[in-house]
């Protein structure tokens, strides 16, 4: 790429951007390739890619997590930044529209087929059973509204209006962390304070030290930042441990440059450079900065109520334990490797267990090849990053998932593959997504230190080419958007990945409101 294409007056907004002009020539790059999607050699199914637990092997894993998990630096990272206005997409439409939103009018609307009105009435009708609504009643009443007379009539712009927007709770400006999620006796939580009940049960340490770091948004910190001094002396007093949490912002060097569709750089009105944001992948350089040996990755609104907790608490100590066990079984074989007596049995031993255990084909070419070579090989291949990811199984339609991959030289290695990924004009790849059983729940146990206690750089198991390129607009004009590697994709690619089997009640999401109605997130 042609540096002249940038002015110096480029190169200052580049700079002051936190960007190099080389990793901005990089992002030019990226745009130019005319193949984003990875190549799926197979889905993983139970038995081949997938590990499912006996209960002999469970109880024993839950024992080594309860016995070594605490003294291990574990920390609980949860990305907090999305915005919760698309938990409310359909309110939001009907709030916008100029008209009054009658029940009569909703009706008639749902009636004829129309799926977001059906949504609408089916988020009145329950309305009494939000955690939010507690709040919401007090915030009409403050304005001499009654929520009551208001549902029962049929008027529901109002009751809209004073929970979407900054008249009431502006809750369609929040971030999901910050939304009333679950209703208690004692009174009702956030999504932020569920993580912090349930870091309280895996994540402290001997010494009730319980770790936990959040990434947000700048103009939402002060709001994490006064709900955790609101919580904190509740929950540290009820569960016996002290909070060490901390925030950090997706930053601004993550960046990506923005191009028309001719694939040069788009340029706003008053000339300037765009710049968007780089995604979830972003948020490595966040993971990379954490001081913690192991880091249990969760989003923000997979919670549930606190009847249901056991069985998550249950899965992470399951996870834990594996993660443990098979990182001390790596940390064992790189000490005997390195210490340079690496006889015949043990280059055999150590091939087997990354075969059999982390399922890594060692090349026919490493096979025949001297005694240092194949322990130079198994050492680069052991010496990495471990994520154990949950996998729920796909009652659903088949989506982005665990899936055996295939690189440029065939060799084949464990992903988290999302939709976009796949090329869908192919029929074989299009057969193997449908062939999937299992998807992501974004349920990740890393461990993130080497076998002397290191930490890893983690930017250095990046596949940089695992990007995600999409249109969108700006000003009313094209412009096409890229993002990094995913946080759980691209960005753990040449990590050793190991995919288990978790139940279906471990994950349960609030992609809109009305999921805060299902029996998981309401008393029990």
């Amino acid at each position: 790429m042609d540096k002249n294409i940038f002015t110096d007056k480029d190169l200052r907004q580049i700079e002051k951007h936190g960007l190099s002009i080389d990793e901005v020539n990089r992002q030019l790059d990226l745009f130019k390739m005319s193949n984003f999607c990875l190549k799926l050699g197979a889905p993983c199914i139970v038995g081949d890619g997938f590990m499912v637990f006996s209960r002999e092997n469970i109880t024993s894993l839950i024992e080594t997590y309860e016995t070594g998990g605490s003294g291990h630096d574990c920390v609980k990272f949860v990305p907090a930044s999305g915005a919760a206005s698309r938990m409310f997409k359909v309110l939001l439409r009907y709030l916008n529209q100029e008209k009054e939103i009658t029940r009569d009018a909703v009706s008639m609307e749902a009636l004829s087929g129309e799926g977001d009105a059906k949504q609408l009435l089916d988020f009145m009708d329950g309305l009494k059973r939000f955690a939010f609504f507690k709040e919401l009643k007090s915030a009409l009443s403050d304005q001499g509204f009654n929520v009551e007379t208001l549902s029962e009539k049929g008027y529901f712009r109002d009751i809209l209006r004073f929970l979407l927007t900054d008249d009431g709770l502006d809750y369609a400006n929040l971030p999901k962390g910050l939304l009333k999620f679950h209703e208690y006796p004692e009174g009702s939580r956030t999504a932020f304070e569920e993580h912090l009940v349930e870091a309280a049960s895996y994540v402290a340490d001997e010494d009730g030290r319980c770790p936990l770091h959040l990434t947000v948004s700048q103009e939402h910190l002060n709001g994490f930042d006064s709900s955790f001094g609101a919580a904190r002396p509740i929950y540290e007093e009820r569960y016996g441990v002290a909070y060490d949490i901390s925030f950090s912002m997706q930053a601004k060097s993550t960046d990506t440059l923005a191009v028309k569709l001719d694939n040069t750089p788009f340029r706003q009105e008053d000339g300037r450079l765009l710049f968007r944001p780089g995604g979830h992948g972003a948020l490595l350089k966040n993971l990379n900065d954490i001081d913690g040996e192991i880091i249990f990755i969760k989003n923000i609104d997979n919670v549930v109520t606190d009847h249901l907790k056991p069985e998550t608490f249950r899965w992470k100590k399951i996870m834990g334990g594996y993660l443990i066990s098979i990182r001390n079984q790596i940390r064992g074989y790189m000490k005997r490797l390195a210490s340079g007596d690496a006889d015949h049995q043990l280059l055999a031993e150590a091939a087997t267990f990354l075969e059999e255990k982390l399922l890594v084909s060692v090349p026919e070419l490493i096979r025949s090849a001297s005694p240092e070579a194949k322990r130079t090989y198994l050492m680069e291949r052991l010496d990495r990053p471990v994520r154990v990811c949950g996998m729920v199984k796909n009652a659903g339609e088949p989506g982005g998932g665990p899936f055996w991959v295939e690189d440029e030289t065939g060799e084949r290695s464990l992903q988290i593959v999302e939709t976009v990924q796949i090329d869908l004009d192919s029929k074989e790849q299009r057969d193997i997504l449908e062939a999937s059983t299992h998807f992501n729940p974004v349920d990740l146990v890393c461990g993130v230190r080497d076998w002397q206690g290191r930490p890893f750089d983690l930017s250095r198991f990046v596949d940089p080419k695992a990007v995600v390129i999409s249109q969108k607009s700006k000003d009313g004009k094209d412009v096409k958007a890229l993002e990094h590697p995913g946080l759980w994709n691209g960005s753990m690619a040449r990590w050793i990945t190991l995919f288990v089997e978790v139940p279906g009640i471990t994950f349960n999401p609030v992609k809109t409101v009305n999921d805060l109605l299902r029996k998981e997130h309401q008393p029990g």
